[in-house]
């Protein structure tokens, strides 16, 4: 048992197996034979997220409208920010071999490593958060996703703001919301720390960097072009027919009740911001820690189009949560039902028929993780100014909470 919590407690082993198990993701999409996606006539590369991205900065060079359609290069739209196109650049002009082994392991480690700089957790904790992420982890990364990226930079953020350096973590949520625009929820985190003029003026100084930076390649009527097209093709994703695994598609299965989508997510806002009207709370790191919990559940279950690999998002703010709460019976409940339905329903544990019977007809992935996200608004709502966190690895000491619920 010591030799294990060992392993669990090194980081350097924890990070050598994300590194490895990202590598080896990434160089078997690359040897699989072309797939095809829906009805398509045309096969196209297993790693096809992988060259949507590196694509776009090749039409964005050559000034086309990157929003556009490709259907000879790859499957699907491009949906992320003319800035990211760019900065994609890094590793679209490298041998896709290569640079889809960096860009996968470079979403986990900048994972791992957000995850380590959270104050006030022992490593023996932080090992048991990676190792309850991994699965969605691996289903991110086999998909070529950003969703690594997105959950480091929200978890970096907070554990930058904890140090006070305001300037790196507004950059960190800026950069997340011109990845995917929901990052900028993460914003709501400035709100707990003081001086909040200043953390206002570092955020709008790095949106516009962000907003500027394609013009080391275009001009600015271009970049306004792509800026309207892109919030036209976003605009056109909100059918009210299209649900993914989200709050949206839970209400509709479950309980054939089907509002528009704006009074939903309207409703699951107010929600998420009641907790925060307990302004004498803000002092407090526990309270802090469950807001981050919040809103990196909040922003997947909330997203009506989340797919299976926007999970590993979700899934950091539950482990991150299981971890640093009391050990009681309706918190393990809740986390082996995540763990169960969130995490290894995309696993061939589950069988293909109860996938696609159960899972996806009734949005069971996202069932656990709205479950949590209520709690965790009560855990919010119920939290105490006197909780001592303990800094020790030891495996049994993870009673931080006074909650018996």
């Amino acid at each position: 048992m010591n030799r294990i919590t060992q392993w669990i407690s090194d980081r350097r082993i924890l990070l050598l197996l994300f590194i490895l198990l990202s590598s080896g993701a990434s160089i078997q999409s690359f040897l699989l034979p072309p797939v095809k996606y829906e009805n398509n006539i045309k096969a196209y590369n297993k790693f096809n997220n992988y060259v949507i991205f590196r694509q776009s900065f090749y039409h964005l060079t050559d000034g086309k409208d990157i929003y556009q359609p490709f259907p000879q290069e790859h499957w699907d739209l491009y949906k992320y920010s003319p800035a990211f196109s760019l900065l994609f650049g890094i590793f679209a002009t490298l041998p896709d071999y290569i640079g889809l082994i960096i860009w996968n392991c470079l979403n986990a480690i900048l994972f791992v490593l957000a995850i380590y700089y959270l104050p006030k957790i022992p490593n023996f904790k932080k090992g048991l958060i990676l190792l309850a992420c991994l699965l969605e982890m691996m289903t991110s990364i086999q998909n070529e996703q950003s969703n690594g990226l997105m959950a480091g930079l929200l978890i970096l953020a907070f554990g930058l703001c904890e140090r006070k350096h305001f300037f790196i973590a507004a950059m960190c949520i800026v950069l997340s919301a011109y990845i995917k625009l929901f990052g900028i929820v993460g914003m709501s985190l400035f709100l707990f720390y003081p001086q909040k003029w200043k953390l206002t003026l570092y955020s709008f100084f790095w949106a516009i960097i962000f907003f500027l930076i394609p013009l080391l390649v275009i001009d600015f009527g271009h970049l306004l072009d792509l800026y309207h097209s892109w919030f036209q093709l976003l605009s056109s994703d909100h059918s009210p027919s299209a649900y993914g695994f989200s709050v949206f598609g839970w209400l509709k299965t479950w309980f054939h009740f089907q509002p528009q989508n704006i009074w939903i997510l309207i409703t699951g806002a107010f929600i998420f911001l009641i907790p925060f009207t307990r302004i004498k709370m803000y002092s407090a790191f526990d309270f802090r820690l469950l807001a981050l919990c919040s809103l990196l559940i909040w922003v997947v279950i909330f997203n009506h189009m989340a797919e299976s690999p926007t999970f590993i998002i979700a899934m950091g703010g539950i482990a991150i949560w299981f971890f640093t709460r009391k050990m009681t019976l309706v918190n393990v409940i809740l986390f082996s039902l995540a763990i169960l339905l969130t995490s290894l329903s995309s696993t061939d544990i589950i069988s293909h028929d109860f996938r696609n019977q159960f899972v996806r007809p009734y949005v069971l992935k996202a069932f656990p993780c709205i479950l949590i996200w209520i709690k965790i608004i009560m855990d919010m709502m119920r939290a105490k100014m006197d909780i001592e966190w303990s800094t020790s690895d030891q495996p049994l000491s993870v009673n931080t909470g006074r909650y018996d619920l």
